[in-house]
């Protein structure tokens, strides 16, 4: 009867689901040279390519997409009898700055359930600040946040560039002060004075014509050609275009995203892992 090995199934879901071999290493703190031993082994012992691999791509064989459901059932079901002699289930609070928490984050969630449907996770969308805030009470086991200067350090994740966004329709005269739509003074974000610190170097005269109380209320005055504000590249809304260059805008410097967390269960630190290896992916270029 051949039997299947946990780790190998592991790489195996871990490969499908970042789709990259690199990121799967790193995520399973391991390497690439090890992962792919253990894979080939289990594509031996099954008799059927699950991954194919190519210098540009990482993806599914046939054969292998039939294997993933029962493979992620496999590894619930290995998780669940290991949690019968738990004394409590596995939990991880993670909190996230709101300009890392794009688009790609509901799918980065979806994956991490679909690869570990027994960790309960419990999401805070938050600023830097109130989220550092909870991490030191305790609500929270990691948190992914902007790192200013004099700052505590953490791991680097990745970096947030940022651009000067309006509707295309948006329209100034630089004998006019800018019309910009920012976040609440209120909040003091570090966005907010990053972007006005630019101006203020640049010799930009600059209002407020829109206060907004969250980036909702902003992108819609935006969207509607009424000012210009400063957005990171990864929550752009659709429709928008990139003015600084058109404009003559300063460029506004980038924001480290770092990781910190408290100490974790090994089942915890591996989902953690996995979302934390995505994020290093986003470090785009500006402009």
């Amino acid at each position: 009867m051949t039997s299947l090995d946990v780790d190998a199934v592991r790489i195996f879901v871990m490969v499908a689901d970042l789709q990259s071999f690199t990121r799967a290493a790193v995520a399973l703190g391991s390497t690439q040279a090890t992962i792919s031993v253990k894979l080939r082994r289990l594509e031996e012992k099954l008799g059927a390519r699950l991954i194919e691999r190519t210098p540009r791509r990482v993806a599914l064989s046939a054969r292998g997409a039939v294997f993933l459901p029962a493979a992620r059932e496999f590894l619930a079901s290995h998780e669940r009898a290991l949690t019968e002699f738990s004394a409590a289930s596995c939990r991880l609070a993670l909190g996230f700055v709101d300009h890392v928490a794009g688009p790609e984050l509901s799918t980065l969630i979806a994956q991490l359930h679909a690869h570990d449907p027994s960790l309960a996770l419990n999401v805070r969308i938050d600023t830097s600040s109130l989220l550092e805030e909870a991490f030191d009470r305790g609500e929270l086991d990691a948190v992914i946040v902007h790192r200013e200067d004099g700052g505590r350090r953490g791991e680097t994740l990745s970096r947030t560039h940022y651009g000067w966004f309006a509707a295309p329709t948006f329209e100034w005269r630089p004998d006019t002060p800018l019309r910009l739509a920012l976040l609440s003074m209120v909040c003091n974000c570090p966005d907010r004075l990053r972007a006005i610190e630019a101006l203020d170097k640049a010799g930009i005269a600059w209002n407020e014509a829109f206060v907004g109380g969250g980036g909702a209320a902003v992108n819609i005055a935006v969207s509607a050609g009424f000012a210009v504000s400063a957005l990171a590249y990864r929550v752009v809304p659709p429709g928008l275009v990139e003015v600084g260059r058109k404009l003559g805008l300063p460029p506004i410097p980038p924001s480290e995203i770092i990781l910190h967390s408290h100490a974790l269960t090994p089942h915890a630190r591996e989902a953690l892992h996995m979302l934390t290896t995505a994020f290093r992916e986003y470090d785009l270029p500006a402009g």
